[in-house]
C-alpha cells in the first residue's frame, strides 16, 4: 500500500526473511514502535533516549533484533535523531521514498523490512554520509562490561 508515493514497511524490501502478520506485529511492538517500522511513521526530534547513547554496543533492529549500527559509528548530528556514518554490513536495504512531495532515500532493515529512517549525504568523514534513525526503531547492546 502507498502513501503518498511511500510503500509498506515490507513491500519493495528486496527479501524480507523475518516476517509477520500484521497482528503480531502489533502484539511485538510498542505503538510508537509499529507507527515508525511497518508504518514509516518519524518519531519527534529529540525524544529518543538513544540518541544521547554514548557507551560501546551495537544498535539493533527493534522488530528483529538484527544489529545494524556500531556505536563507535554514531555521531551528534544535531538533528534530534540518533545519526550514523555507517552500517554494518549486509544490515540495511535502501529504497527511493517521494512521500511528502520530496526524494529522499528510505533506510530499512534488510531482514525484517522494517522502516528506520532515511539516508543524506551531509554527514562527517569517512563516509559523507548521515544515517538519520528513529530511535524508537532501535534497541540498543552495550559490549559487555561498558
Amino acid at each position: 500500500m502507498a502513501f503518498f508515493g511511500r510503500s509498506s514497511a515490507a513491500e519493495g524490501a528486496a527479501s524480507v526473511e523475518f516476517e509477520r502478520t500484521d497482528a503480531e506485529w502489533r502484539q511485538r511492538l510498542s505503538p510508537e514502535a509499529y507507527k515508525v517500522l511497518r508504518g514509516h511513521g518519524t518519531e519527534r526530534a529529540g525524544t529518543s533516549p538513544l540518541n544521547l547513547e554514548k557507551r560501546p554496543g551495537v544498535f539493533h533492529c527493534a522488530g528483529c533484533d538484527l544489529p545494524l549500527f556500531d556505536a563507535a559509528t554514531k555521531f551528534e548530528s544535531g538533528t534530534g535523531w540518533p545519526s550514523f556514518y555507517r552500517p554494518l554490513d549486509n544490515a540495511i536495504g535502501t529504497r527511493e521514498d517521494r512521500s511528502f512531495f520530496m526524494v529522499r532515500t528510505e533506510v530499512h532493515c534488510r531482514r525484517c523490512g522494517g522502516h528506520l529512517g532515511h539516508v543524506f549525504d551531509d554527514g562527517p568523514p569517512p563516509t559523507g554520509l548521515r544515517y538519520c534513525m528513529n530511535g524508537v526503531a532501535l534497541a540498543f547492546r552495550p559490549t559487555a562490561g561498558a
